[in-house]
């Protein structure tokens, strides 16, 4: 039998990687739907899959731990508009650098709008999406009510910036896609009922729902957005 070329054995193996990724993102797809069944979620079969873990970002720890701590100070902001506590957080964390610009201008505007400080309080759940993340948490749950914002803020207390980095075990990759593509299918299923005119299916609640994809796309490094730029397209 004639060896195949160098070049012809390259092409094989492209092939290959592209039928693996596309088998990784549809068996993704298809748990995640296997799920929303058995939620009674409606979902839409042909809705597309996510990336791949060899097509997403892999965050740092030090990048999700610094995400954690800024998004649970722009949310004691955003509930308590106490620039005294705000303050002191940002001394005991040694946060100064760990926002982005929309929340640095929002930490230091001493006229917050009331909109601008709930829209901000919801913060806890992309605080507590990071904290899952890096395992300080054991499961996210269903999107169905606001994250434990007592259990949360104690770890931090407990713990500074370095503490956080010690104990901090970012979950592999393929749980964080896991999440995220369970997530974009929930947030779906919301999108559709409000544009229907109908509450959210399966006691879903949607600021939990939308907040956490927000949080999840930025983990995954979704169409190379940042943070103030995040969007969750369904």
């Amino acid at each position: 039998m004639m060896r195949r070329s160098f070049l012809g054995f390259l092409t094989s193996l492209a092939f290959i990687g592209s039928a693996d990724a596309e088998g990784e993102a549809e068996a993704r797809k298809a748990a995640s739907t296997a799920q929303l069944k058995k939620e009674g979620v409606p979902f839409m079969d042909h809705l597309p899959t996510i990336e791949t873990a060899a097509e997403s970002r892999r965050r740092t720890t030090d990048e999700v731990v610094k995400r954690a701590i800024a998004l649970v100070i722009v949310a004691v902001k955003g509930e308590t508009n106490d620039r005294n506590l705000v303050s002191n957080l940002i001394s005991q964390f040694g946060a100064e650098g760990f926002f982005t610009p929309k929340e640095q201008a929002f930490v230091g505007n001493p006229v917050a709008t009331g909109q601008d400080r709930a829209n901000f309080s919801w913060r806890y759940e992309g605080a507590f999406v990071m904290l899952w993340a890096l395992q300080f948490f054991e499961d996210l749950g269903r999107p169905d009510k606001p994250c434990d914002v007592s259990r949360m803020v104690s770890i931090l207390r407990d713990l500074d910036t370095e503490g956080l980095l010690k104990r901090a075990n970012l979950r592999p990759q393929s749980d964080l896609l896991d999440a995220a593509d369970l997530i974009y299918r929930y947030n779906w299923a919301v999108v559709d009922a409000r544009v229907n005119g109908k509450a959210a299916p399966a006691g879903l609640e949607q600021d939990v729902v939308v907040e956490r994809h927000y949080a999840l796309n930025w983990l995954i490094g979704y169409m190379g957005q940042e943070w103030d730029d995040i969007s969750t397209d369904t």
